[in-house]
């Protein structure tokens, strides 16, 4: 698909699923009002966000409550800290898996 990168985080949240309540000795009480998810970060570019919401949509989509919801967000610069490099310089991985190529000893 193109993406070069990925942030996936275990996260507690809740929406329509309201977290869970217990009851006991005729009480009803809320040990914890979150319910475990996960949170999945992507930057893309702009002419790559529809295709990649159409599968995150086709492989993630079970019709049940708790299917989830992709949040669009603009990204105004990317900065390498390391270099202070910022804009297209910053965002291309230079350096990593995708520049190492196989060499042949002769």
């Amino acid at each position: 698909m193109g993406i070069r990168g990925v942030t996936v985080s275990d996260v507690r949240g809740f929406g329509s699923q309201r977290g869970s309540t217990e009851r006991h000795g005729g009480s009803e009480f809320s040990e914890d009002k979150f319910v475990a998810k996960v949170k999945m970060e992507i930057v893309v570019s702009k002419d790559q966000v529809e295709f990649v919401i159409d599968k995150i949509i086709e492989e993630a989509r079970t019709g049940e409550i708790g299917d989830g919801k992709i949040f669009l967000i603009p990204v105004a610069d990317f900065i390498r800290v390391r270099t202070g490099e910022r804009g297209e310089k910053a965002e291309r991985m230079t350096g990593g898996r995708a520049d190492m190529s196989a060499t042949t000893l002769t």
